[in-house]
């Protein structure tokens, strides 16, 4: 029998077992530990259960078998940790593009043909420059829509003139609209028709923004058990966004008053998690 899940955004769909396995599949959990908390969570189903009840459930599941697979699940979820204001999911966003190879600049300003744009990432390499408009959202039920779109390109348009560094490639051809959670069905239609490169949890199909992140190796540090919300929100104040930041200059870590035990333990979750 079929049962109804009830989404974060108020829809309905159909519950697959192959959605859970592929999750569980990409957070690093072995073959054993899929089927065995796929089978523990179907039997937990019931009609209108929500998607957050059933993430609960397997994060639950996965914590008690593999401390770097439950935390690879949970990066969604640490995302949304890089709020309210929005700004470090801004430096994250500059700290990935870094990954791929650009040179990146948050928050930079430039001077469109009719109007002055604050834009949210710069960033270019020898071979390409493109500008990044992000919307950060604290709730999962909460998607970035047509309108959005709209401005985004409106914003493209203006600055064609505009250019973020003085080499040639620096002249502005891209615009990349990106959400931490999903875009409306109508947005995505616009932008494939209108040429704005979108970037979401899901989308587009291959090379979305949870593989880039995962394929980066790149996690936030709110994807961290071993912390409690105020110690992140501390260490989010002090500009270390990334687990990487948090190897690299541990001493960072007096910042939020750590035990010598809490701090080994910290750390050791941060370089499993990093395969350091």
């Amino acid at each position: 029998m079929s049962i109804q899940v009830l989404k974060a955004d108020g829809t309905t769909e159909v519950f697959k077992v192959e959605k859970l396995k592929q999750s569980l599949k990409r957070a690093g959990a072995t073959n054993a530990e899929i089927s065995d908390i796929a089978k523990d969570i179907v039997d937990t189903l019931h009609e209108g259960i929500t998607t957050q009840e059933i993430y609960r459930n397997a994060f639950e599941l996965l914590q008690q078998s593999s401390s770097s697979s439950q935390v690879r699940y949970s990066l969604r979820r640490a995302l949304f940790g890089l709020g309210p204001t929005g700004f470090p999911f801004e430096d994250f966003l500059a700290r990935l593009f870094e990954e791929e190879g650009y040179t990146t600049t948050p928050r930079v300003t430039l001077q469109g043909k009719c109007a002055m744009h604050e834009l949210d990432v710069a960033a270019y390499n020898k071979h390409d420059s493109f500008v990044v408009e992000a919307k950060f959202h604290t709730r999962p039920g909460t998607k970035s829509d047509l309108q959005v779109a709209l401005y985004s390109y409106a914003r493209l348009i203006d600055l064609t003139d505009a250019k973020i560094c003085d080499s040639d490639v620096c002249g502005i051809t891209r615009l990349i609209l990106v959400t931490n959670t999903k875009f409306t069905s109508t947005a995505q239609s616009y932008a494939e028709c209108a040429g704005l490169e979108l970037l979401s949890w899901n989308y587009p199909r291959n090379n979305n923004l949870q593989d880039r992140i995962e394929k980066a190796g790149l996690y936030p540090i709110t994807v961290l058990q071993s912390l409690t919300q105020s110690q992140k929100k501390a260490l989010l104040a002090a500009g270390i966004i990334i687990c990487k930041d948090l190897l690299k200059k541990p001493e960072i870590l007096r910042h939020v008053h750590l035990s010598t035990t809490k701090k080994g333990k910290v750390l050791e979750e941060a370089a499993t998690l990093c395969g350091s």
